[in-house]
């Protein structure tokens, strides 16, 4: 009886060997796989980078130019304001003599 057991014991033994390289070599195809996708989408990733990259320099060119005509808009409106009111001083000056 002792000599049965041993002998089931190293056949679920093989059969788990067996079982494990099989798992194994799955493991190793997949893996081959999972490189071969990361380098697609690495290389992909790559080409948005330089759209990414042109969308940038364009958007610091469009909000420079905005920042430029922000700063001329409100530079034309202080001095419609200093004009108006050294009209408003002087007429007052005007005023009192």
């Amino acid at each position: 009886m002792p000599e049965i057991l041993t002998i089931i014991i190293y056949i679920l033994l093989i059969i788990l060997i067996i079982v494990a390289i099989a798992i194994g070599i799955k493991l190793l195809v997949t893996l081959h796989k999972v490189d071969a996708l990361v380098d697609d989408v690495t290389q992909k990733v790559k080409s948005l980078d330089r759209v990414f990259e042109i969308v940038d320099v364009v958007n610091d060119k469009v909000a420079m130019i905005g920042e430029t005509a922000v700063s001329l808009l409100s530079g034309v409106v202080k001095k419609v304001f200093k004009t108006r009111k050294k009209y408003k001083k002087e007429s007052e000056e005007e005023e009192d003599e």
